[in-house]
């Protein structure tokens, strides 16, 4: 069943008691997510695509918007991004791949952001009261394969050994 009701066309995914509206292109790479007991709140195959009507109201996102042409994003709560992001590290080799989702000034480096959130944000009666609960981590479109691949590879309970990795992208 494909549904086209937000910016792009999403697919049903179930794994176990989970289910959820997702985005065609991620789909698969959730379904494994979750597989791997990980959790997610919410994903795009496409930010820019996304958020392309914002800069009409908020004209000094027009830069961003357009720099997220092509990066998908996966949101997380903390502790389940970060086993994620160690999962995908283990489970492929300590290649290109790895120094863009390891090292910010790699060439097309993932973005992984911790979010501080406020209740109040949600609940503007409370106080003002921030913890960390969201990890969101942005990638190229063209990691997804190499991505989804190591996510299978860690469900099946294989890893690399840990080796040197070429480093020159980043000066090291």
């Amino acid at each position: 069943m494909t549904s086209y009701e937000g910016t792009h066309p999403n697919v049903l995914v179930r794994v176990g008691d989970r289910h959820a509206q997702i985005d065609e292109q991620l789909a698969p790479t959730i379904q494994a997510i979750w597989e791997c007991g990980f959790d997610t709140f919410t994903c795009c195959q496409d930010v820019g695509e996304s958020n392309a009507d914002w800069p009409e109201t908020l004209p000094h996102m027009a830069e961003w918007v357009e720099s997220r042409r092509g990066w998908m994003l996966i949101d997380f709560p903390v502790d389940s991004g970060l086993a994620f992001l160690s999962a995908v590290a283990n489970a492929g080799p300590r290649d290109a791949f790895y120094v863009r989702m390891t090292h910010w000034a790699a060439p097309d480096a993932w973005d992984v952001t911790i979010k501080p959130m406020d209740a109040a944000m949600f609940q503007e009666e409370l106080p003002s009261r921030f913890r960390l609960q969201l990890l969101q981590v942005s990638f190229p479109a063209y990691d997804l394969p190499e991505l989804t691949r190591r996510l299978r590879e860690h469900a099946a309970g294989r890893s690399v050994p840990p080796a040197p990795t070429d480093w020159s992208t980043v000066g090291r």
